[in-house]
């Protein structure tokens, strides 16, 4: 059995343009992979959130190898803002004492005008632990 009995976290920037221009008002999801939510931020004027806890494996599930366990906590996050394209970033790992950290690059609607009811979606391939 696995216990959560440690904490990681996840940070956000969100931002547009090469120019890495902060988006403030970014409504960001996170979830579990069982789609239940367990965060909830908008970013701020820099266009970043407060650090999301999230309950991780404890250290040693990491430490001996072939075991079957995932030292790590995979999540999903959502990021929607009026105007741009909607991102999906599922699969993220969150490892113990650490912080993950994601650059979003959001995409101006008026860019993508053949795409404006899709969603980008990008999937982190597990690490091999």
């Amino acid at each position: 059995m696995i216990f959560l009995s440690e904490t990681g976290y996840i940070e956000v920037n969100a931002y547009t343009s090469s120019a890495k221009i902060p988006l403030e008002n970014v409504a960001i999801t996170i979830t579990a992979q069982d789609g239940t939510a367990l965060a909830m931020r908008l970013t701020d004027r820099n266009g970043l959130i407060t650090p999301i806890e999230i309950p991780v494996p404890e250290v040693s599930a990491g430490l001996t190898p072939d075991t079957g366990v995932r030292p790590y906590t995979a999540v999903n996050l959502y990021a929607q803002l009026h105007g741009y394209e909607h991102r999906e970033n599922i699969n993220l790992q969150v490892f113990p004492n650490t912080t993950t950290r994601l650059n979003l690059k959001m995409i101006p609607l008026s860019e993508l005008p053949s795409s404006w009811d899709k969603i980008a979606v990008y999937d982190t391939p597990p690490q091999n632990l």
